[in-house]
């Protein structure tokens, strides 16, 4: 019973919010979009006298639209370990949610879906990067805090540098 109290309040909440014109920020659903694991040169990659690779992070984000007034923003995170030019893993993982954003104006849109939306979905990663490699036969990898608020800033500095230069409008794009 209060389970259903609590879904007829939420749609209460967004029928008044929206009726209301007051921002609204509703987080629909969190998944996981795709995940790969490999760990090309095994048994080899677990002979090595000293335990010493190479870590590599690559992060990257997306957008798109889903419906009115709903994104889903899409994190990747792609760990690879060599050592002595071998590739011990390789690890990709993309967790993506849908969300509901209401009343903000294009900038603060913007930031949402930039740095507030991928901090919501980098604990998710982080889990299933790290229970990947365990589960691979390595040591546990903890991928560490990400700063998106400073991530998103840098990259509306270079959108706007080539704006200036090309003619665009600086914001992020939105699929």
């Amino acid at each position: 019973m209060a389970e259903q109290d609590n879904g007829a309040q939420a749609q209460a909440n967004q029928t008044g919010n929206q009726a209301g014109n007051e921002p609204q920020f509703i987080v629909q659903k969190i998944y996981l979009k795709d995940v790969s694991f490999e760990s090309p040169n095994s048994p080899k990659s677990f002979t090595f006298q000293e335990w010493n690779p190479n870590i590599n992070v690559q992060v990257g984000n997306a957008v798109t639209t889903v419906g009115d007034n709903q994104y889903e923003v899409a994190l990747t995170i792609t760990v690879t370990a060599t050592q002595d030019d071998k590739t011990l893993y390789l690890a990709e993982v993309q967790y993506a949610g849908i969300f509901g954003i209401v009343g903000f104006d294009r900038e603060q849109l913007q930031q949402m879906l930039g740095a507030y939306c991928p901090n919501l979905l980098l604990p998710y990663i982080r889990e299933t990067v790290s229970d990947l490699v365990t589960k691979g036969g390595f040591p546990q990898f903890l991928l560490q805090p990400i700063n998106f608020d400073a991530l998103y800033q840098q990259h509306r500095q270079q959108q706007q540098a080539a704006a200036e230069q090309g003619g665009s409008d600086g914001a992020p794009s939105i699929q």
